[in-house]
């Protein structure tokens, strides 16, 4: 067995996924199709294949204890001149991104890995692309407003054409949203 890229995130559900992705390509991006619109949890990481059981349960047991949380993005920003990188902004969610992110690189686990540069979740719409169209990407989706309840996020790899393909899906355990005024109705399944 030889060694697999992996990366973790949750995606950016439809028709946000699609709408983002054909943006991006737009913008002369040609990495667009061959990433899903997503929200890193787990940057691109170097693993031994064998490993892959391992990272599985570790991602099962982080996903067990998460609760569904509301997610925003809105507007753009940049990590300009740091990275050549256009991003729409998350306004919600970002604390609860944050978390899930130290939880799935926990130093004692499988997937456990420095960053390059400090965690801030976002949703990349330009990369390494030339200046002008960069620009073009900020300025276009400063408008830009999608929202969705997060309940999970999945395992990718990384093939050897650089497409990333989803594994397997991570569902919180507890993502079943609690009715408005914190009551439970009749007939309805109690949450603990």
């Amino acid at each position: 067995m030889g060694t697999v890229t992996i990366g973790v995130s949750i995606a950016v559900p439809e028709p946000h996924g699609s709408e983002l992705q054909q943006l991006r390509a737009g913008f002369g991006d040609a990495s667009a199709h061959g990433i899903p619109t997503h929200v890193t949890l787990l940057p691109p990481t170097e693993v031994d294949e064998a490993a892959l059981p391992a990272v599985e349960a570790h991602l099962a047991e982080v996903a067990a204890s998460g609760r569904a949380f509301p997610m925003r993005l809105s507007g753009t920003g940049t990590f300009r001149p740091v990275s050549p990188v256009v991003f729409v902004r998350v306004v919600a969610g970002a604390e609860a991104c944050t978390q899930l992110q130290q939880q799935v690189r926990d130093p004692a686990g499988p997937a456990a890995r420095e960053l390059q540069f400090p965690y801030h979740p976002h949703v990349t719409v330009a990369h390494g692309i030339d200046e002008a169209a960069m620009d073009r990407a900020f300025e276009e989706l400063a408008g830009y407003e999608a929202e969705w309840p997060c309940t999970g996020f999945a395992l990718y790899e990384q093939g050897a054409d650089g497409v990333w393909r989803k594994l397997r899906e991570f569902p919180f355990g507890g993502s079943v949203v609690p009715p408005q005024g914190g009551h439970v109705e009749r007939g309805s399944v109690p949450l603990r």
